[in-house]
């Protein structure tokens, strides 16, 4: 009944063909150079044939190949300038589109888990996809009821080829290395490969989605569609418009950049606060603009937008819209409590603090010692966007971040590979790169700080929470009692749990 290319032996020889494919190009592209070409000229062509084969073999497997060049195609930032152009045209079509499965498998998929009589519960199905993503393809439809919806059909045999990418790909995880400067690449496969059983189940896809979805309900920012039905390989939801972040990153105005840029980072802290779930696959394909609440119609342009209001929401903004909750974190205490305090110790120049936290979360191994300062050192140009009131993220500063520690003449280098990753903390970092690498492609300019201060556990120093009403007491005037961020903080940290920066 499938399409999807998914024997074992075929897959893996397509994996295979990808380091045989570059090897080959360097020694055709040499034999260029000796015949008289440039080796700028001969350099470009060879990246851009690799990076139209990458797109190629990872776009037509779908399955785990496909998920690992979206997970990829957002640290293209890091890349340096003179080949991030093949790779990111390359990789970020991964972020929105693949090669669909032919109308007939969808039928049968749909008539095998919905029922013969699947139709019915449509008024519209459109038989081409919407889109189609690395284990299922969306189609647009209109519900029964009337809604507008987006019909999430899961690849027959998806959970095969999956797993079997994921394996072939741990095998030359090395020669991949290069494509993400900095990036050990073999650790984010056996994290993919250890959440695929979570992947495949669209039962708690819909439950994690249905809890965000109440809990986003009157939000003025951030619109999470709701579930429609679901059953076993098929999830219908809300439909949602708007103006994909792709889009966004490759032709926005300055204002849908920085708005779209402020919202993913108030989503990736305020999230886990609110619903104990932190959405994990935050690549450009999974969010959306959407115009202001109240003018559905303009699709276009930011002219809407107004200034800040007292409480942070931006009166008539643009509005961040989240898909995909296949993968999340659940992180019952939101965010643990000692990624802020750690965060918070290093703003504060306390590198014994510092170096403290990690040892007792067990970022520093017993075995390991290092240097309080020179830890420090290693963290502070990282933390960089939470020192200051307003940061531009850019491809440059993650490219020179990325440099920084990958570049094994560095004293970064050396300290980096000293450090440890505690398993529970692997998918926050992972998120939390994947939200910098969207950020940085935007180019956007963010106030981290005022995120991390109303969101982050352990971030506002407890003295400071503490302070504020018994002051307010003593106060004559009925006004000052109570700062919106602290009560803000207060309520959305629930009890904090413990360990640092969750980007070092």
């Amino acid at each position: 009944m499938s399409d999807l290319p998914r024997k074992a032996v075929t897959r893996t020889a397509k994996l295979a063909a990808l380091p045989l494919g570059f090897a080959g190009r360097a020694t055709w592209g040499l034999g260029k150079r000796i015949g008289g070409r440039s080796a700028e000229l001969v350099a470009r062509e060879v990246q851009q044939r690799t990076a139209d084969q990458l797109f190629k073999t990872l776009g037509e497997l779908k399955g785990g190949a496909m998920k690992l060049g979206q997970a990829l195609s957002v640290f293209e930032s890091a890349l340096p300038e003179e080949v991030a152009g093949p790779y990111r045209a390359a990789l970020t079509k991964l972020q929105e589109a693949a090669p669909p499965l032919p109308a007939a498998t969808v039928h049968a998929v749909l008539a095998e888990r919905i029922g013969e009589d699947w139709r019915e519960y449509f008024l519209e199905f459109e038989d081409k996809p919407s889109a189609a993503a690395s284990i299922g393809q969306v189609h647009r439809g209109v519900w029964h009821d009337g809604r507008e919806v987006a019909v999430k059909v899961q690849y027959p045999g998806a959970g095969e080829a999956l797993l079997s990418d994921l394996t072939q790909l741990s095998r030359f995880a090395r020669l991949l290395g290069p494509l993400v400067p900095g990036m050990d690449i073999k650790p984010l496969i056996k994290e993919m490969r250890d959440r695929v059983s979570e992947e495949l189940d669209y039962e708690l896809e819909a439950q994690a989605q249905r809890v965000h979805a109440e809990e986003f309900a009157d939000d003025p920012d951030v619109v999470i569609p709701g579930v429609v039905h679901q059953s076993d390989q098929v999830l219908v939801t809300e439909w949602m418009g708007g103006v994909p972040l792709a889009d966004v990153i490759a032709e926005g105005t300055a204002e849908q950049r920085d708005r779209a840029g402020q919202l993913l980072a108030r989503f990736l802290f305020s999230g886990p606060a609110r619903t104990g779930l932190l959405h994990a696959d935050p690549h450009p394909g999974n969010f959306r603009l959407l115009p202001p609440a109240e003018d559905p119609e303009a699709q276009d342009g930011p002219e809407a937008q107004d200034g800040p209001d007292e409480g942070g929401a931006e009166a008539g903004a643009w509005r961040l819209g989240v898909l995909d909750f296949g993968t999340v974190d659940r992180l019952p205490g939101g965010l643990p409590g000692t990624i802020g305090e750690s965060l918070r110790m290093t703003l504060e120049g306390d590198a014994a603090g510092v170096y403290g936290l990690l040892r007792d979360e067990g970022f520093v191994k017993e075995s390991i010692e290092l240097e309080p300062d020179e830890v420090l050192d290693y963290l502070l140009p990282i933390i960089e966007p939470a020192q200051v009131e307003d940061f531009v993220f850019s491809r440059g500063w993650l490219r020179d971040q990325a440099a920084r520690i990958a570049d094994p003449r560095s004293p970064a280098h050396q300290l980096g590979r000293q450090l440890n990753l505690p398993p529970s903390y692997l998918l926050i970092h992972r998120v939390t790169l994947s939200t910098i690498g969207v950020l940085c492609q935007l180019g956007a300019a963010v106030r981290l700080r005022d995120e991390l201060e109303a969101w982050l556990p352990g971030f506002v120093a407890e003295t400071e929470e503490s302070a504020e009403p018994e002051e307010a007491t003593e106060s004559a005037e009925p006004a000052e009692p109570a700062e919106p961020a602290e009560p803000a903080f207060a309520s959305g940290s629930q009890e904090p749990e413990s360990v640092p920066e969750g980007g070092a």
